[in-house]
């Protein structure tokens, strides 16, 4: 894995303020969420936090598997990073802030700590699935 071109896509994320989350169940039924925080902790190592979504959180402890997409849309630059969930870490916990008139609203900020295998650039115009 190219260390450099890791750093710029924490750069992009930075930029932009979010990036996709994709994982699948072990069944291979795909889900993507929505993340903010990006953070490296490690050479090829990556934590994200956000308040993610049930589905996020049971395909990340299961099959531990992730997309991770971070694309600027005005400039067409982006990578998607492939990787393996090493830890799901609780960082804050509301409780009943959402009340009961929405059950389903996260209420638990997690973070993800991935081991980052693969970078590859990403974007709307044709580009290939080249691994960096």
């Amino acid at each position: 894995m190219n260390a450099t071109i890791l750093d710029k896509a924490i750069e992009l994320a930075e930029k932009t303020g979010h990036l996709l989350v994709a994982t699948a169940d072990l069944d291979g039924l795909p889900h993507v969420g929505v993340a903010g925080k990006l953070f490296k902790c490690g050479s090829d190592h990556l934590a994200i936090r956000a308040w993610f979504c049930p589905g996020t959180v049971s395909n990340a402890e299961r099959s531990g598997k992730v997309s991770l997409v971070i694309w600027d849309r005005q400039s067409d630059e982006g990578y998607q990073l492939l990787g393996d969930i090493e830890g799901v870490e609780e960082l804050g916990i509301l409780d009943g802030y959402a009340g009961e008139s929405a059950p389903s609203t996260p209420q638990v900020e997690r973070q993800l700590t991935v081991h980052v295998c693969e970078v590859m650039r990403f974007s709307h115009a044709p580009h290939t699935d080249v691994v960096e």
